[in-house]
């Protein structure tokens, strides 16, 4: 197991946020622990609460689950793609069109938590294959120098500002992811 952070230049610097909430030494733990900490506590809502949303105009926790969803596949094809030595630029995301687009807020609830579930455990087993290269092979995405293991700092971050969200928003028991 490689135990090392991201540099900062191999990542986006709007992704610095996401990255500083990691402090762990195993990002693989990290991304396994999500997996049994925060899915349960959204499995524990009550059905009725996942189209809250705190303000007008703010996601339902439906709606971020799903935001959380699209992102982890975003930031997971990135890392497969530079962890395969991809040449392309990767094309950036605005979360708010694909958010406009999903439509998550008429899916059910367990089965978006289902799904988050299913791809985090893929992602994890995506980044438990790589070989020490892998790890460090430098692409470009949304414009900006990266590698695989700096996704998978972003991707763990973005869980757990999300679980902080979450938490101090919604009053969702989910900080610790």
């Amino acid at each position: 197991m490689i135990r090392k952070r991201p540099s900062p230049e191999h990542y986006n610097p709007a992704m610095q946020r996401y990255v500083s909430l990691i402090q762990e030494v195993d990002i693989l733990d990290v991304l396994e622990s999500q997996l049994r900490r925060w899915l349960p506590a959204l499995a524990a809502l009550p059905p009725d609460r996942a189209g809250f949303r705190y303000a007008a105009g703010k996601w339902t926790i439906r709606e971020v689950v799903g935001h959380v969803t699209d992102t982890e596949r975003v930031f997971g094809y990135r890392a497969l793609a530079l962890a395969r030595g991809e040449t392309a630029s990767l094309p950036p995301f605005d979360e708010n069109v694909y958010a406009a687009a999903a439509g998550h807020d008429r899916c059910p609830f367990p089965e978006l938590i289902d799904e988050l579930s299913a791809l985090r455990r893929s992602h994890v087993h995506l980044f438990r294959h790589l070989d020490d290269a892998s790890w460090d092979r430098v692409g470009t995405a949304g414009g900006f120098a990266t590698t695989p293991r700096a996704m998978s700092y972003v991707m763990a971050g973005h869980v757990r500002w999300h679980g902080m969200v979450l938490a101090e928003r919604y009053g969702l028991d989910a900080r610790d992811a």
